[in-house]
């Protein structure tokens, strides 16, 4: 595969690394290791990916653990949904940005030109593979304490954003609970550069002939638009529902936050 010309990052000194690794809460004993998880493949054939591979699993199993520690009354389906919450793209970019990873990533000219530094794929998967080149680095007890320091900042419990539902899984279980079948998703547009594209999704629910659009950055946030539509005016329009307010019929979603 050829290669983008690289690019400098604006910060990519020692002292940005070493800020970094304090921020990290680990001093790479294979300063290597660092260098490769920062590295995209616009830059080098020396990338993150297989780093990314092995830090997906080990923050999986950490969060794991956690979550058995920290919420023992809770079932495994409902731990399951709190797993995917914490490991989620859209938390990963946000201790990305909270690690002030982006200004340290070595990316090539074009995939700099196109915002790279700032895309949310590219920054979750840099924090996995940060997780990757600490377990490499110095073992999992120190890899799992990154990943539990990375996530002192989100609250766990009831009431929590990492205990919430996403919208296409609350709307799978209502409609569930009234016996009927699953929406379908469809791609209806897709707009914009293959590196920055917009995504427009519809969700019909074909027993109610309901049927709502949301638009994302990826496909998986346009379905959670347009199921949250969806679902917010079938609540509206529930009985049992007393505030009987209008639901829009288009929303976008580009990166939810987390608490």
């Amino acid at each position: 595969m050829a290669l983008s010309k690289p690019t400098t990052p604006t910060k990519s000194g020692p002292d940005a690394l070493v800020a970094l690794c304090g921020r990290l809460g680990h001093h790479f004993e294979q300063p290597s290791l660092l260098q490769q998880a920062l590295t995209h493949r616009s830059f080098s054939a020396t990338h993150y990916e297989r780093l990314e591979f092995l830090g997906d699993s080990v923050l999986n199993l950490a969060v794991s653990a956690l979550l058995y520690e920290q919420l023992r009354d809770l079932p495994e389906g409902d731990l399951s949904r709190v797993r995917a919450n914490l490991v989620r793209q859209d938390t990963l970019a946000g201790l990305a940005a909270d690690l002030q990873v982006a200004p340290c990533l070595r990316l090539g000219e074009g995939e700099q030109r196109s915002g790279g530094r700032d895309r949310p794929s590219i920054l979750a998967d840099v924090v996995e593979a940060l997780i990757g080149a600490v377990y490499l680095d110095a073992g999992f007890v120190k890899a799992e304490a990154v990943v539990r320091q990375l996530l002192k900042a989100i609250p766990l419990g009831e009431g929590k954003a990492a205990m919430r539902k996403d919208a296409k899984t609350a709307l799978q279980e209502w409609l569930q609970g009234r016996k009927m079948a699953l929406p379908q998703y469809t791609v209806e547009r897709t707009l914009g550069e293959a590196h920055q594209q917009t995504f427009e999704v519809a969700c019909f629910v074909e027993a109610l002939q309901a049927r709502s659009v949301g638009s994302g950055t990826s496909r998986r946030t346009a379905e959670q638009a347009a199921a949250e539509v969806l679902l917010a005016r079938l609540l509206a329009q529930d009985p049992a529902d007393t505030k009987k307010r209008a639901a829009p019929t288009k929303t976008t979603i580009e990166s939810p936050p987390y608490e």
